[in-house]
């Protein structure tokens, strides 16, 4: 883990190689939130033609969720940015482009692994400068130290429940395996069986196997 912390942060403590000449914009607008998404863009736009940049695609995800684990806008962005089409990302602001901490995280050090530079508006967030660089690493320790925390958390948690005595794990399934068999029997089909006993087909398949043989 700290081999990849120091990684993560020799990537950002380089000086960008290229200058940024295309630039992508990345808007999204929540299933919470029903704002168009081209206050977003306007915004970007406006930002992109001070700055003299091309503007090569609008990615926008609207309707999806902060938390969502696939959007699929998104995920065409990062595959245009693995396939170097511009040389920045433009957004409003860090909480439209990241899933979590975490994500935020490794997204943007995938990003300046291929060379694309990040931006956020809001949040004075330039990885293409030293001060942007600068303030990556701390949101890359700040993300360390919750992992830390919740893993410590989870590890006392479970030292807790075993002082305690509490069985750990999911609770064992109680099948009876005869009436399973019994309905079998009636010719009932395996998934009539597990819709009225509760239980998964495997379940019930090997709770009937288990059977002794009779006869």
């Amino acid at each position: 883990m700290a081999r990849q912390q120091r990684s993560n942060n020799s990537v950002f403590s380089q000086e960008p190689e290229h200058p940024i000449v295309r630039v992508a914009l990345y808007a999204r607008v929540s299933t919470l939130n029903h704002q168009d998404p081209e206050m977003q863009l306007t915004e970007l736009r406006e930002y992109a033609g001070r700055r003299g940049w091309q503007i090569v695609e609008e990615f926008t995800d609207q309707g999806v969720s902060g938390c969502k684990e696939s959007r699929p806008a998104l995920n065409r962005l990062m595959a245009d940015a693995c396939r170097r089409r511009f040389d920045a990302i433009l957004v409003r602001k860090i909480d439209r482009f990241g899933r979590s901490l975490k994500h935020l995280v490794n997204a943007l050090a995938e990003l300046a692994a291929l060379g694309v530079a990040f931006i956020s508006l809001r949040d004075n967030l330039d990885l293409s400068t030293p001060s942007g660089r600068l303030m990556f690493q701390i949101i890359g320790a700040m993300a360390e130290f919750e992992r830390a925390l919740i893993q410590e958390r989870v590890r006392a948690g479970l030292r807790n429940a075993r002082a305690k005595g509490r069985r750990l794990g999911r609770p064992r399934v109680i099948v009876d395996a005869t009436q399973i068999a019994s309905l079998r029997a009636q010719g009932r089909s395996w998934a009539q069986i597990t819709d009225e006993i509760g239980v998964s087909k495997g379940t019930a398949q090997r709770a009937v196997v288990s059977l002794p043989k009779t006869g």
